[in-house]
Order: C-alpha cells, then sequence, then structure tokens
C-alpha cells in the first residue's frame, strides 16, 4: 500500500510547485517534498480513504516524505467517529514538523456540535502540550470553532496563557487574538490594551489585526496606537 501511495504521489509530482513550496517551510528537507499540489492531493487522499488497505498506510509514522505525511492528514479529517479520529490525531500530531502539514487538518466531524463539549476538552488537553505543534492546532482548533456563537470570554485566557518560545507558536498566537479582535472586539481589547501577551506577539496581532478587512478603520487607528516598542 505504502509503495503504491508513492507511485500515485510521484506521478503527480511538479518540480516547480515542490522548488516553490520548499522555499514556505524553512528547516523541511527539499528531498522530502514530492511536489504534488494541494487539489490534487485531497482529491488523492479521498480515493485512498475509500481502500480497504489504507490501515496499513496509517499504522506507519513518520511517513518517509512530507506529501505522505499531508495525505494522512486529509485521511484523518475525513474520519466521521469522533473517538477514532481523535484516536489518529493523537497518533500523528506528535510527527507533525511544520505549519503547512498542522494547518491543513480540519477534522469534518469537529463542524457538528454535538461533539463540541467533547472538542473543547481535547482543545484544552493539545493546548497544554509541550510540542509545538500539537499547541499550534489546539489553538487553530479554538479559533475555527469558538470565536463564534459558542465564544467564551474565558477562551481568550486559555490561549494568553500559553507561554512557548518556538516561532509558530507565537504566530499562531497572535493570528488566534487578531481573529478574536475582528470577531469579539470587545471581550479581546482588554488584552491588548492592557499588555497580557508577550511583546512580539502582541505586535503581530496588532498586525494582523490591522491587515484584516473586518476591523473597521477606526479600530485601525486605535490598534495603532497600542503598539509596543522592544
Amino acid at each position: 500500500m505504502i509503495e503504491k501511495i508513492q507511485r500515485e504521489l510521484f506521478s503527480l509530482q511538479d518540480l516547480k510547485y515542490r522548488d516553490f513550496h520548499s522555499k514556505l517551510m524553512p528547516g523541511i528537507d527539499i528531498n522530502r517534498i514530492i511536489g504534488v499540489r494541494t487539489p490534487e492531493l485531497r482529491k488523492l487522499s479521498k480515493e485512498f480513504a475509500k481502500d480497504e488497505r489504507i490501515g496499513e498506510f496509517l499504522a506507519v509514522l513518520p511517513h518517509q516524505y512530507y506529501d505522505e505525511m499531508n495525505m494522512h492528514g486529509f485521511i484523518i479529517s475525513t474520519i466521521k467517529d469522533y473517538d477514532e479520529c481523535v484516536r489518529e490525531l493523537d497518533r500523528f500530531l506528535p510527527f507533525v514538523d511544520n505549519w503547512a502539514t498542522c494547518d491543513l487538518l480540519r477534522p469534518k466531524v469537529f463542524d457538528k456540535k454535538l461533539n463540541h463539549e467533547r472538542l473543547l476538552e481535547d482543545i484544552k488537553r493539545w493546548m497544554g502540550s509541550s510540542e509545538p505543534f500539537i499547541i499550534r492546532f489546539g489553538i487553530e482548533m479554538l479559533m475555527t470553532f469558538f470565536l463564534d456563537d459558542e465564544f467564551k470570554p474565558e477562551f481568550l485566557d486559555w490561549v494568553a496563557r500559553i507561554k512557548h518560545d518556538h516561532y509558530y507558536v507565537k504566530m499562531m498566537i497572535a493570528w488566534y487574538f487578531a481573529t478574536a479582535l475582528s470577531k469579539q472586539w470587545d471581550a479581546t481589547l482588554p488584552y491588548i490594551s492592557t499588555l497580557h501577551l508577550e511583546t512580539w506577539t502582541h505586535n503581530k496581532a496588532i498586525q494582523k489585526a490591522i491587515e484584516s478587512y473586518r476591523i473597521t478603520k477606526e479600530q485601525k487607528e486605535l490598534l495603532k496606537g497600542m503598539k509596543v516598542k522592544g
């Protein structure tokens, strides 16, 4: 099964795309990247997800190639049973070593609100990890599913309390607060105005919020005045 998948992936290889994409992921060996464009990889993943032997592929971690890791993530995202999906995520996440693989994970079963009480508990667990991309995944799930009608101000505390020096954790915290400003302005602004975040993350959150079309001109001017030197 693994050899079959690799053959299919290499048949879709785009070397120009590989070279371009590798520049977006410093630290990832270009020889690990086959270079399959995301729409084609997503389509192929859906096809293999239906294969009765796909368990042979999912059992092997980590995979040799970045594209295989992304295929694995896409397949996990199709799992319809919540508990099974979380089990597979917990096996997979410790091997994620880049932002792109982390950010493509969007399990469809998480869309169901009947699963959200359990999802919040898993999000807290992921955000409590020491592994940067597990933390990042947890924050992204909180941002994706709990900044609208199910938002609670305490969620801001969950993210603000995270202390981690990894660039992609700090960037996700900034992204979370920038998005929260656009969706939950009144609850989120005090975290910026009272400097709850580390200086770099604080300024990056403001920068990303100012770049958002969902933030008004007046709000952007207010945020500009809250940047911290240093």
